[in-house]
């Protein structure tokens, strides 16, 4: 295991009505939640790297700590309360010495390659976006997580194509870089343009 690199991944225990509700929406609770359950399973075989650590950020947290549905051999620790911005500072704060990177589980193309290279311009810069086509991303990471403050992603217009734009106004004190643009699972259309997990 290479020291000093830590991918957090974010996950919700894959339950009918809690995961991916806009999708949700448009196919039903229950394909949204199996097409979650088997992306999810894809993308942490993908992930899973020599050169750095994998920890599940889990939902809810006592659920999540024990749940059986994702590989065990992964750390897991658990997101608390809080909204989207809480949640990641607070899991980029348990790791105050590591290059942080954090993302969802529902990016299909994502590849380690696009992880290095975002861990790669942490040597160079403070923050790291993943930008996604819709507005948002799907990457943050740090240069340490120490950097992280519990606060810093107040008042962002989660879920909109503001998202992105929001959170870099609320780090004007570092150097943020751009890795790949990539796109997430939000709608029944980023669904038709993305390839199909397995068994899906």
């Amino acid at each position: 295991m290479r020291p000093g690199r830590t991918l957090i991944v974010m996950l919700k225990e894959p339950r009918p009505g809690r995961v991916k509700t806009r999708l949700a929406i448009e196919i039903g609770s229950i394909k949204a939640k199996w097409w979650f359950r088997h992306q999810v399973a894809d993308l942490l075989r993908r992930v899973e790297d020599p050169r750095w650590e994998v920890v599940l950020a889990v939902s809810p947290d006592r659920e999540g700590l024990a749940s059986r549905v994702w590989p065990d051999h992964f750390p897991r620790i658990p997101q608390g309360g809080g909204d989207l911005g809480h949640r990641m500072s607070r899991a980029m704060m348990r790791f105050p010495q590591n290059r942080v990177c954090v993302i969802g589980g529902d990016i299909p193309e994502i590849r380690p390659r696009h992880i290095s290279n975002a861990f790669a311009l942490l040597g160079s810069h403070t923050a790291v976006f993943g930008p996604a086509i819709d507005g948002g991303y799907w990457l943050v990471g740090m240069q340490r997580g120490s950097r992280a403050r519990p606060d810093m992603f107040n008042c962002i217009r989660w879920s909109s194509p503001h998202a992105l734009s929001d959170s870099m106004s609320a780090l004007p004190d570092h150097r943020i870089a751009f890795a790949d643009t990539l796109r997430d699972v939000d709608t029944a259309k980023d669904l038709a343009a993305t390839p199909a997990p397995r068994r899906f």
